[in-house]
């Protein structure tokens, strides 16, 4: 009889909690799930704000992704006050918890402010191809905590900004021009003058060299087996490749024409009759 009546003032207590609290709760759920669908509003309008303002695209995902995370931890406070949650108390255990976190997450929280100098500095931009560590490509997004690149063969890497910001980088598509290099050999015994003429005029003939700075032309070194040529030349950045490869294709080409031999490597082996 004794539980029964305990059993009943349970339920009794029950009820009175869920009455006063079930309102409380229900207005919490509602104003998350109203909350939600007004960030992805926003988030949508911010978008085309930004898209409208020719925003640079290397700050955009940034400022998308820091005005996203803000909104949806200010409803989520704002949910657990609608509740009853006294805020004093719920801050205190926020920040405990914010301590314990932030210890756990150092290499994360390193890696958002990798972000925040990545952004103040430029050191690249969206669209530059560049070279950071072992990774190579195109520059897709910088996001809160990573930078992501799509390297020559279309994989998509994500790096660490932490990394990224301390890390040595070269970006090869700052600059508007870039100098290419070249090392031709001949044989020994052909006409270095001559040689060094036609490959001049191989320059002169591409329009996409650049005048300025002189084309330059020399010997390189005398190797074992060839005399070797170096050429130095500038065009823009965008044509470096296409006429890299074009010239080296001319030489080989063109060489034998004018009586000049790429050289193979070659051995002198003397054989040596041991005496009777």
């Amino acid at each position: 009889m004794e539980d029964f009546k305990n059993l009943k003032y349970a339920l009794y207590e029950l009820k009175g909690i869920s009455i006063a609290y079930l309102p409380k709760l229900a207005g919490a759920l509602f104003l998350l799930i109203i909350g939600l669908w007004v960030i992805s509003k926003v988030n949508r309008f911010t978008k085309k704000q930004f898209e409208k303002r020719d925003l640079d695209p290397s700050l955009s995902p940034f400022l998308r992704s820091l005005v996203n995370i803000g909104l949806k931890i200010l409803l989520f406070i704002t949910a657990i006050s609608m509740m009853g949650v006294q805020m004093s108390s719920f801050v205190a255990i926020l920040g405990a918890a914010g301590l314990t976190i932030g210890l756990s997450l150092q290499g994360t929280l390193a890696n958002f402010a990798g972000g925040i100098v990545l952004l103040i500095l430029r050191p690249f931009r969206v669209g530059d191809v560049v070279n950071i560590k072992e990774h190579s490509g195109t520059v897709k997004e910088i996001q809160i905590f990573y930078t992501v690149i799509n390297t020559f063969d279309n994989k998509v890497v994500y790096i660490p900004n932490g990394s990224v910001a301390n890390a040595d980088m070269t970006n090869i598509t700052l600059e508007t021009t870039r100098r290419n290099e070249w090392k031709f050999s001949i044989a020994y015994g052909d006409d270095v003058d001559k040689a060094k003429q036609f490959l001049l005029k191989l320059i002169k003939e591409d329009q996409r060299i650049l005048k300025e700075p002189e084309p330059f032309v020399a010997v390189h070194s005398l190797g074992d087996n060839a005399v070797n040529l170096v050429v130095r030349s500038w065009s823009s950045t965008q044509d470096l490749w296409d006429v890299y490869f074009d010239m080296n294709e001319k030489v080989y080409k063109n060489f034998p024409k004018e009586g000049l031999h790429i050289p193979f490597p070659q051995m002198d082996v003397h054989l040596h009759q041991p005496q009777k």
